[in-house]
């Protein structure tokens, strides 16, 4: 799992048919402190995310699909949650 950046939707108005009805979203991977980790992705969005949101990321194939309720879906990463804050020990 991973922390990422909202930072924009994907329309894809041809699709794998069991990704119909889905939000499709573009995350970028951060750093608890919010620093870039890495390009960008696209995941499937179970929790109603909205770009400028900070939210958790799976990026297993079969953990994605169960978080977006799509089991035999062709999927590599889903939002699974919207995070409100990061507490670090210094």
């Amino acid at each position: 799992m991973v922390i990422a950046d909202v930072v924009g939707h994907v329309v894809a108005t041809v699709k794998h048919e069991t990704l119909t009805g889905q939000r499709m979203m573009l995350v970028r991977p951060v750093t608890p402190t919010g620093e870039p980790a890495g390009a960008p992705l696209m995941a499937i969005d179970s929790v109603g995310a909205g770009v400028g949101e900070r939210v958790l990321v799976v990026l297993e194939g079969r953990s994605a699909g169960q978080a977006a309720r799509r089991d035999n879906a062709p999927l590599d990463a889903a939002i699974v949650g919207i995070v409100d804050r990061i507490d670090l020990e210094r």
